[in-house]
This record gives structure tokens, sequence and C-alpha cells, in this order.
């Protein structure tokens, strides 16, 4: 188990507003399994996961001026605690 699968939590409004119902939003690795950011998430933060989805972010072509560049893609998992428990990675 790494714990490095789990890179951070990713703050945005709508994973702030999914913090009030028990589900946070983390960036993971792109070859991470979704049982092994469960792991990580619970032993490194103390809680109970109940359920983990998985959503693979696509790379996008980006352009500025003549350049093109590409926005590079990312896998990010959000996982539902227990009900009751909750962390504090979300400034109030």
């Amino acid at each position: 188990m790494n714990k490095f699968l789990v890179k951070k939590p990713i703050i945005t409004e709508k994973s702030t507003d999914l913090g009030k119902s028990g589900k946070y939003v983390f960036l993971v690795d792109s070859g991470a399994t979704v049982t092994e950011a469960k792991k990580v998430v619970q032993s490194v933060y103390n809680v109970t996961v109940v359920k983990a989805n998985v959503i693979n972010v696509k790379s996008k072509v980006r352009r500025l001026g003549s350049s093109v560049g590409v926005k590079p893609g990312y896998k990010k998992i959000i996982m539902t605690l227990k009900s009751g428990q909750r962390l504090d990675i979300i400034p109030q």
C-alpha cells in the first residue's frame, strides 16, 4: 500500500458542496485502483469509506494564439464516508 497513490484532496466549489453530504474528492495517481485508494484514505484519515467512484478526466487540446498545447488528463475518486464521519480538509 503506497500512500502516494492519493495525491491530494480536490477543493472546488462543487467538492465542498459534496462534503456536506459526506463525499470527498481526491486526486489520485493514474495507475491507482479503487481498492488501493480506499485503503490509503482509510488508513491516513482514520475513517470508514463506504463507496468510491472513479472519474477519468481526459486530456484536452488548448490553444493560446498560434501555439497549441495539451492540458493533461487525471484521475479523481469520490469517496463516500460512513454517516456521521467527516474530514477537516475543506476550509470553512
